[in-house]
């Protein structure tokens, strides 16, 4: 315990540079702006700042800067779900239920204030619970061979398939969709090219950073561009911000809980604050005395998955860090971001890069107090700035984006695989289809291809050293559980209303 909180000191201390505060306080601020405007979201930002990121002389700053736009977007997305019934990102689509209701009853005030230090206090929780946890996975890590790795990234690419939403299937194919193209450029073990078709600029694998502005940027940006009307403010006056006595007495233990939910899933590569969300808001519901007022403008039904979001996403860090498996499209999307620094993530990056690690879960502390205080005297501001229409906002992304793309190898090669990345976000957009899983795959696609021929190798060509091994088989009978009762339970699902439609016809 002495030996966490020394180094929980020492990433404070890097934190608190004014270098290091300033970069959380823009992140900080950005992530709050675009979890308020609806067309935006963490994932978008994130991947159209990744280029500026490489001119950034310092790797920690940058890194903090992004890291503090995602959980800065946690607390402004319930902005929107709360006044425009909007999610301003996917995780506070719960929040609508009952903080929409709220707003309509008069009690916007206290909704927000309960979502914006329901978040606080989770957030502090989980920075403290990381820097326990951490070590753990990383001495854990350690012990993993390439068998173990190999069952590691079937187990996140099978979770990113079937929990992203929507039909299994269509994940496993954007997964394996994925996994063709993170397989593209020179093969690591013979030297030979795969799938680049005589292109010396596909030699080296496609670029991630130019396919993640594209899909999660310039597609998204497109998709809402052609969104006709606007969003219609429910209120512009917030009124009473502090909530009673007995919504207080009503939030505590749902904060409490949504923090240690959202932090235990969070940990699961493919669970993520959505996950964490929902989960708060079933349990909160099911251990309520007056059920029958979730939906109706339950400030629990508020309190516990915001909470549980920001929970969920500090704790996601944990495994992208320590085991170098991105947990959902954000953390992907930081994963290039520590790859364009040079740094890669994994077990070893505690003790090869000890300030990038405890720097960025301590700037979390930081940024957690700067959220606290952007969010609550200043929401009038942000309530304002949900009057800016999109068509003037998107085509200025756009600008940014291509200039953004250019300047990272100075290749208009780059340029013409962001706007291609960027019809086919669009056209993913519009089918329905979560580009997310594709993403995660291309990233663990490397791993899975290295550590499956390591494991080969080791097993004499024999493919049995995967079960074999215990700490393998487990992963691999978990994953194949996991997604076998995904299956399962979308087709379960889908069955009456097969047989509804049967009948009427």
């Amino acid at each position: 315990m002495t030996e966490a909180l020394q180094q929980i000191w020492y990433g404070l201390t890097l934190a608190a540079t004014p270098g290091n505060l300033l970069y959380a306080l823009i992140g900080s601020t950005l992530g709050t702006l675009v979890g308020v405007l609806p067309g935006l979201g963490p994932v978008t930002t994130i991947a159209i700042l990744l280029p500026i990121t490489y001119q950034v002389g310092e790797p920690l700053g940058a890194m903090i800067m992004l890291a503090s736009i995602y959980y800065g977007a946690m607390y402004g997305g319930s902005t929107t779900s709360i006044l425009l019934k909007v999610p301003g990102e996917a995780a506070s689509v719960i929040t609508c239920l009952d903080g929409y209701q709220m707003a309509r009853q008069g009690r916007a005030g206290p909704a927000l204030a309960i979502a914006a230090i329901g978040s606080f206090i989770a957030g502090t929780v989980s920075i403290f619970a990381l820097a326990f946890v951490g070590p753990a996975f990383a001495n854990f890590a350690l012990s993993f061979g390439p068998p173990e790795y190999f069952a590691l990234a079937v187990f996140g690419l099978g979770l990113s398939a079937t929990l992203s939403g929507g039909s299994p299937v269509r994940g496993i194919v954007m997964v394996l969709v994925g996994v063709l193209l993170g397989t593209v450029g020179l093969d690591t073990v013979t030297g030979m090219d795969r799938f680049t078709f005589g292109s010396l600029e596909l030699a080296d694998g496609i670029e991630l950073v130019p396919l993640l502005m594209g899909m999660f940027g310039l597609g998204e940006i497109l998709f809402n561009l052609e969104q006709k009307g606007g969003f219609q403010l429910l209120t512009a006056k917030i009124g009473r911000l502090m909530p009673s006595r007995k919504e207080w007495r009503e939030s505590w233990p749902a904060i409490g809980r949504g923090s240690v939910f959202g932090f235990f899933i969070g940990l699961i590569p493919g669970g993520g604050a959505i996950l964490g969300s929902l989960l708060s808001y079933s349990v909160e519901k099911t251990l309520s005395k007056e059920p029958d007022k979730f939906g109706q403008g339950a400030i629990a039904g508020v309190a516990g998955p915001e909470s549980a979001n920001n929970s969920a996403a500090s704790a996601s860090f944990i495994p992208l860090l320590t085991l170098g498996i991105p947990g959902n499209a954000v953390t992907a999307v930081l994963f290039a971001g520590l790859l364009i620094q040079n740094i890669t993530p994994g077990p070893l990056m505690m003790t090869q890069h000890p300030d990038m690690f405890w720097g960025i879960i301590a700037s979390m502390y930081f940024g957690n107090i700067m959220l606290l205080i952007l969010n609550l005297p200043m929401v009038g501001l942000w309530v304002q700035l949900l009057r800016v229409p999109f068509w003037i906002l998107g085509p200025a992304v756009l600008v940014i984006s291509v200039l953004g793309v250019y300047s990272l190898r100075n290749s208009w090669f780059d340029v013409y695989l962001l706007i291609a990345a960027g019809l086919v976000g669009y056209a993913f957009r519009k089918a329905s289809l979560d580009p997310g899983p594709l993403i995660m795959a291309m990233i663990l696609a490397t791993i899975l291809d290295t550590s499956l021929r390591q494991s080969l190798l080791m097993g004499d060509g024999n493919i049995a050293i995967m079960v074999t091994r215990p700490l393998s088989g487990i992963i691999l009978g978990v994953s194949v559980l996991v997604v076998a009762y995904q299956f399962y339970a979308h087709f379960r699902g889908r069955r009456p209303k097969i047989l509804d439609e049967t009948a009427t016809n």
